[in-house]
């Protein structure tokens, strides 16, 4: 653990995540439901089977569509995603089946799995903080999430781009977290630690809105999204960064036990 903080944990009253690359697996279910397009390249694509680089792909497409779309749930932007990358590819969905197809894309956020570490995790954390998420997902893909693999975890305030009306890495996003925690829980900003992999849609904006963070690295610098540290420069501050979710419980509950 690299800690760049002269706050310790301690001093904080609540832990905000992402949820889909910080506590779900959002590569391996992405890469999984995308399935059938990969199954359609022929064995000479250089993507063919190629989990970073159909990624890359993925995000780029996600991104524009979320920046042209603020307002869209990310069910149905997953579908449109999913039908520009076919059209990239050169994969032709079939008229009698696209719409099912760009559904069934569009619902499996529910099935991504989570990190073998995060609710062992958050159960430890959630006895020393107030657990609030800051999600870019629509109300009804968490909850499929939250009764399924992150099942048995309770989050005191959940914040989703379809409550806000944009997606992270807009400052919208953190400043409705922040006003409506405050509202709810009595969270104020400094009491904040924003917990997050990915460092362009959560830690920039997150430094940017006055919040100390956590970078939970998981994949590090070969993750598919979020980029590097050495990408942000002055835009970025880390407060603590951990490897996994497990090890930063691990160190709460030291620093908690040496009070």
């Amino acid at each position: 653990m690299a800690s760049q903080s002269t706050r310790p944990l301690t001093s904080f009253t609540a832990l905000s995540f992402d949820v889909y690359a910080t506590l779900v697996d959002w590569e391996s279910g992405i890469y999984t439901a995308l399935g059938p397009l990969n199954s359609h390249l022929s064995a000479t694509h250089p993507l063919k089977n190629n989990k970073m680089g159909l990624l890359g792909v993925f995000t780029r497409h996600e991104e524009i569509l979320q920046g042209k779309y603020p307002d869209m749930d990310y069910a149905p932007l997953l579908g449109m995603v999913y039908a520009e990358m076919a059209q990239e590819l050169a994969v032709p969905l079939e008229p009698e089946t696209a719409e099912q197809e760009k559904a069934e894309f569009g619902g499996a956020v529910g099935l991504w799995p989570a990190f073998p570490d995060s609710v062992d995790a958050l159960k430890k954390l959630q006895k020393r903080y107030k657990l609030i998420v800051l999600s870019n997902v629509d109300g009804e893909s968490f909850s499929r999430t939250l009764a399924g693999p992150l099942k048995g975890v309770h989050f005191d305030a959940v914040y989703t781009a379809q409550q806000i009306g944009s997606y992270k890495p807009d400052l919208r996003n953190f400043e409705y977290m922040v006003e409506h925690a405050e509202k709810d829980l009595g969270v104020k900003r400094d009491g904040f630690l924003h917990t997050a992999q990915a460092l362009k849609h959560d830690h920039v904006p997150a430094y940017k809105s006055g919040l100390k963070s956590c970078w939970i690295e998981r994949a590090g610098k070969d993750a598919a999204i979020g980029g590097r540290p050495e990408d942000f420069g002055d835009d970025l501050d880390l407060s603590f960064t951990f490897k996994t979710l497990g090890e930063m419980a691990e160190a709460v509950e030291e620093a908690f036990a040496d009070m």
